[in-house]
């Protein structure tokens, strides 16, 4: 039989509608043969090394995870920290009625790109298995959540694989010890040698429905960006216009989150001037910037605030900036410093009608 781990992540605060539908999905789940429910905090803010963190890194093969934030932000999240996987699709509904609540069609990082002949950095060394994410806002009951990871267990073909295999065949000491000598969390085993055993039965043999694997850890909030590498064209925008030291570059010159925690919380500027909206922060607001898959990342090229004179995401970006830079101290810079881009002096692509539209919207001088 096919068996496949559900991850939960729970929400960052202790609202009783958010917990009650967490513990509903973990009760259900609980009576669903084949399946393991791991619980733990809100994953955007684990760290590295963390029990969390080491838990997940534990989980082999396939894995659902039910989160509160978009599919998107989740999937690259758990890239950032290690846990990579091709993006699988999922089918499940919205009924939300806030505005910050859509009907997602989530797919594959080579789905995203289809039709975009711009060169992406894209996910790179993943292991073969799928990673489906469920955002929990989408729903108020368990039901339509269990339906859907019980489809995707009869359409998928759910492996362990050996963690050894996974890594690629050269582990860190430190991974390896966890494979030979698996952690244990309240009485249970969490590691890649528990995943391994047969299929459990859902109950533990007392007629009593088996518990969940349980991570006991408050992590402290944290606000950083995640980078959508299937959309990111490691164009160096956003090192050009961060002045914290939040980017960095890795030995492939590859753009990457260097040093998460330097980044200012609640600032979202190098978002806004990404021009492939690959720069997520889960926890903004604005659906956009938070990792929605409705924000076509190659989409309009008209800034539609320019026509009625309010200030342009660039203009936004800079004076949040400039507010972040004033906070600690240091000088505000406004337009002159990361603007204009690096990518300024290469040769501009013939105009197509939106860009002759502006033209002559400029012209008339509103």
């Amino acid at each position: 039989m096919a068996r496949i781990t559900v991850v939960i992540s729970q929400g960052q605060s202790a609202n009783p509608d958010k917990r009650g539908l967490e513990e509903g999905l973990v009760g259900a789940l609980l009576m669903e043969s084949g399946v393991e429910v791991t619980v733990i905090p809100h994953l955007y803010d684990l760290g590295p090394g963390s029990t969390g963190m080491l838990c997940l890194e534990g989980i082999t093969g396939d894995m659902i995870v039910a989160s509160w934030l978009f599919p998107r932000a989740a999937h690259w999240t758990l890239d950032r920290g290690g846990i990579k996987g091709h993006m699988g699709q999922t089918l499940l509904a919205t009924e939300a009625d806030d505005e910050d609540d859509f009907d997602e069609d989530e797919s594959d990082e080579a789905e995203a790109e289809a039709g975009d002949d711009k060169q992406h950095v894209g996910g790179r060394n993943l292991p073969n298995r799928t990673i489906y994410h469920l955002r929990l806002a989408a729903h108020n009951s368990p039901e339509p959540f269990v339906a859907e990871i019980k489809r995707i267990m009869s359409e998928a073909t759910v492996q362990t694989v050996d963690l050894m295999s996974w890594i690629g065949g050269s582990p860190k000491p430190e991974q390896l010890e966890r494979y030979l000598n698996p952690r244990k969390m309240n009485g249970q085993v969490v590691g890649a040698v528990a995943n391994a055993k047969p299929p459990a039965s859902p109950s533990d043999g007392d007629g009593k429905p088996a518990e969940p694997i349980r991570v006991a850890e408050t992590p402290a909030r944290r606000w950083y960006p995640v980078i959508d590498y299937s959309r990111c064209t490691n164009c160096m925008e956003c090192i050009d216009f961060c002045l914290f030291g939040v980017y960095g570059v890795d030995g492939a010159e590859t753009i990457l989150v260097e040093q998460p925690d330097n980044c200012r919380k609640g600032c979202p500027a190098c978002s806004r001037v990404c021009p492939e909206n690959a720069i997520i922060f889960p926890q903004h607001k604005a659906p956009a910037i938070a990792g929605s898959a409705l924000e076509n990342a190659g989409g309009l090229k008209i800034d539609l605030s320019q026509l009625f004179g309010a200030p342009s995401a660039i203009e936004i970006a800079a004076q949040e900036r400039d507010v972040e830079l004033v906070a600690v101290g240091r000088d505000a810079v406004g337009l002159s410093v990361g603007i204009p881009k690096r990518q300024a002096d290469k040769p501009q692509e013939p105009k197509d009608d939106l860009d002759k539209l502006m033209d002559q919207l400029d012209d008339l001088d509103l």
